[in-house]
């Protein structure tokens, strides 16, 4: 299959039309020459025909517009190429808060932490189907080079330059995270915000907690469509045997408090009763597992590992309808006949949406506020939160100060998405701001005036709140949290307010530019750019002297910057073992302490029923996810002096914000010197260029690394204490009957009382090495890929390399055209 139509035709999300076009042999060429019947004939529908026809145009148009005719590879004598000039995207300096400007000689500057894409006005910028069709032509060319390679001799830099085309990746996708309680708004908010009427099921469905929704944009195609991932059979059974030994245990404590909020085994009953009915209660947990109740979700007994069912559908009013039975829970239908629902069984739904900009490399999640006692469901949820780059917290307005769900949530998640995560932004959502009562007004300015002053007061409020909220503070400052007062309701009716009132544009905006901060395109040419740049300066520098003297300055300025990153990274490691040791001593003093705050609650009511309580504890090594509140975890408040000891430390050397630097910006000052050594040696500029490329892409890699290890690093306090105490909660989970509270309390007091000596200063070691292996994996990267790099560019035999004169100056063009946009901001 041509390669360009292929990518064309997935571009434009036609992706279904592959297989025809290769059957009617459409290359590039035919392509271009398609008339009115026989796109017609390739595409019988009206409706798809028409958008590919608008779309041929629009590409012929912006290639008559933008381009030269392509020159024939051929047509170059080498010694033309060799003299063609070399422009090559700089990255050192910094100005205008990191952002990349062009200076007066046309180079790439700015922070080296953001990517070569940067960040890009919304009307600044390419138009996207440019920047689609830049980025499609771009990696026909890599790949035709590639195909050149294949061509010539094997040779180790040949190899190397392969591996290298196959690395042009581009970057991760951002996620959002959407944390409410059911009612608060979360789905509407979401249709509004990325302009998709009925999308996300909404309304007087209740919503179930357990589901985790992720939306993004469907680049494949132009339908609706849901990837429903299932739980493992094995992880079903599990959890069906679980329930059932609580279940029992409740039945023999039946003289105990019934109305206990911690009981769980509503919840319980809830999840049966949604998968089975009420027929759950006749039969046992290994009758559960017959075939026979999953007869409308046969992709849950395919195999012993996690299933999938794919939904698609032309609009999203009819995905959305299907997807109720797999998100939400209503246990009878309107005539009261039993349904089933399965949102017990689902890991995760993954929507897609056609033609949405919005959602191209950013997607959102709706989050169940606590994880999940599932423990498949539970991992996929802290990995996800660990990952979001920003969390919305939605509450109605009405209550959002003093919501104690909402702020629970935000507590509960804060060192997950905080040192131990990568959040940079929390922005707290008031939803329902059009609405309000008594109102002694009568014109509609007054009306929009109150709504306006309400909405003042409930940002303040919560402003307030958030400074009161110690353990929030402690991972994420003021400026990081930003509060909304929202109405999707009147950003679509305006009605009362007008859609900017309603600051649903805000968060669309903050979306977009999210977004367009993850440009493939910029991205990859940059990448290419660099590649090629070697190639083709490879193949034409002669100056052996010149080159032998460069090749010797970049050894002598590897070592000197790899000394400086040893040094510094030493001195990081020796600050944490200062924090650690103090904690580690408050820990021990204070341990038992901290204990029986888990083990004898003492406000009004928790003592009943709470043997129920303590048993999710141990059977869930050390945590308990109630359905509301807050997360008992006896392993975060036995490691708290530890963590507590090292947090502000912590958040320095490795902050979420994209604006500072980890380890005090020693990576981010880390060069070769590429730029002054161009300045002075312009027979290897295209070597260097390639090297310049190098270090930016090194360290994009090595910021995503610590991005990673940084959470195992964080995480791994309190992954200590419960791997120290787990045998103590496996022994505390077999006591049953009458003694039942007593024993496993006695059981975890005397492991604690005689572990403590041991358990923290286990933690502190482990933390410590964690820090050790990173900052070997920082120098090792660093060493071997520049070295590689240096080596191969400057002391190789290149008479094997191809002549990529032509594709040179194509990518050169295509780099130009991008870096020519208005300001000149990439």
């Amino acid at each position: 299959m041509d390669e360009f139509v292929c990518n064309k035709l997935r571009e434009w999300n036609f992706g279904e039309l592959i297989q025809k076009f290769e059957e009617e042999e459409i290359d590039k060429e035919s392509f271009y020459c398609l008339d009115d019947q026989e796109i017609k004939d390739l595409i019988p529908k009206a409706g798809p025909r028409l958008k590919f026809k608008k779309r041929l145009e629009r590409l012929k148009a912006e290639q008559n517009a933008t381009e030269d005719k392509i020159p024939d590879v051929s047509a170059h004598e080498s010694e033309e190429a060799a003299e063609s000039v070399q422009v090559g995207p700089s990255t050192s300096g910094t100005s205008d808060g990191g952002k990349r400007r062009l200076d007066v000689q046309g180079e790439l500057t700015g922070s080296p932490q953001q990517s070569p894409a940067g960040k890009r006005r919304r009307d600044k910028k390419l138009p996207a189907y440019s920047e689609k069709i830049i980025l499609a032509d771009v990696k026909g060319i890599m790949e035709h080079v590639r195909k050149k390679l294949d061509n010539e001799e094997k040779t180790k830099l040949n190899d190397f330059l392969k591996a290298k085309i196959g690395d042009l990746e581009t970057e991760k996708r951002e996620l959002v995270g959407v944390f409410g309680q059911t009612g608060a708004g979360k789905s509407s908010l979401i249709n509004a915000v990325i302009g998709v009427k009925n999308l996300l099921p909404s309304g007087d469905v209740r919503a179930c907690t357990s589901v985790m929704i992720k939306v993004e944009a469907n680049t494949k195609n132009s339908k609706f469509e849901a990837e429903i991932e299932l739980i493992s059979k094995e992880d079903w059974k599990d959890e069906l045997w679980s329930m059932d030994r609580i279940l029992k245990d409740g039945a023999q404590k039946e003289n105990d408090d019934d109305d206990d909020d911690d009981d769980g085994g509503g919840d319980i009953g809830e999840k049966l009763s949604a998968v089975y009915g009420e027929e759950w209660k006749k039969v046992s947990p290994d009758d559960l597992m017959d075939k026979k109740w999953f007869k409308e979700i046969p992709e849950f007994l395919q195999n012993r590992e996690e299933g999938k069912k794919i939904l698609t559908f032309e609009s999203a009013r009819e995905l959305s309808a299907k997807l109720v039975k797999y998100t939400k829970s209503d246990s009878t239908g309107q005539d009261g006949d039993i349904k089933r629902f399965y949102w017990p069984l689902i890991k995760c739904v993954t929507v897609r949406v056609p033609h949405n900009d919005l959602l191209q490399h950013v997607t959102l999640v709706d989050l169940p506020g606590n994880g999940d006692y599932n423990k498949s469901r539970d991992k996929m949820w802290k990995e996800i939160v660990g990952c979001c780059s920003t969390v919305w917290i939605v509450t109605e307005i009405k209550r959002a100060a003093s919501d104690a769900e909402a702020w629970d949530i935000l507590e509960n998640a804060s060192s997950l998405m905080g040192n131990g995560g990568e959040c940079q932004q929390v922005h707290f959502i008031c939803t329902k701001s059009d609405f309000i009562t008594d109102l002694d007004v009568n014109s509609a300015a007054e009306v929009r005036a109150a709504i306006f002053k309400r909405n003042r007061e409930a940002k303040e409020a919560v402003m307030t709140n958030f400074r009161k909220k110690h353990k929030i503070n402690k991972h994420f400052s003021e400026e990081c949290f930003k509060v909304f007062t929202v109405s999707s309701k009147e950003f679509l009716k305006r009605k009362r307010l007008e859609p900017e009132d309603t600051e649903i544009p805000k968060l669309q905006e903050f979306l977009q530019e999210l977004d367009d901060s993850h440009s493939d395109t910029v991205n990859y040419v940059f990448g290419a750019l660099g590649i090629i740049s070697l190639i083709h300066g490879a193949r034409y520098s002669k100056v052996a002297g010149q080159t032998e003297r460069v090749h010797t300055q970049l050894q002598t300025t590897l070592r000197e910057e790899l000394d400086k990153i040893r040094k510094a990274l030493g001195e990081v490691y020796m600050d944490f073992k200062k924090c650690l040791t103090e904690g580690v001593e408050k820990s021990k003093d204070s341990c038992e302490k901290k204990l029986n705050s888990v083990l004898f609650p003492t406000l009004k009511g928790k003592n009943r029923g709470f043997h129920k309580t303590l048993k999710y504890v141990v059977e869930n090594n050390g945590t308990y996810k109630p359905k509301k509140g807050k997360t008992m975890n006896m392993n975060e408040k036995l490691s708290s002096h530890l963590t507590d000891s090292i947090n502000e430390k912590f958040r320095k050397t490795f902050p979420n914000e994209r604006q500072c630097e980890p380890f005090n910006g020693v990576i981010k000052a880390f060069s070769l010197q590429t730029e002054r050594l161009i300045q002075q040696n312009k027979a290897v500029e295209l070597q260097l260029t390639f090297l310049k490329t190098e270090e930016e892409k090194i360290k994009t890699k090595l910021n995503k690394l610590i991005r990673e290890r940084k959470k195992m690093i964080y995480g791994s306090l309190v992954q200590t204490i419960e791997d120290c105490m787990k045998s103590c909660y496996e022994k505390a989970a077999t006591f049953s009957g009458p003694g039942m509270l007593n024993n496993m309390r006695s059981t975890v007091e005397c492991h604690v009382r005689g572990s403590k000596n041991i358990m923290f200063e286990q933690a502190k070691k482990i933390l410590l090495q964690n820090l050790t292996n990173l900052e070997g994996e920082i120098l090792k990267m660093l060493n071997k890929t520049l070295t590689e790099s240096v080596e191969l560019s400057f002391k190789m035999d290149h008479s094997t390399i191809p002549d990529v004169s032509a594709e040179y100056d194509m990518v050169k063009k295509k780099y130009d055209m991008l870096k020519s946009s208005p300001e000149g901001e990439i």
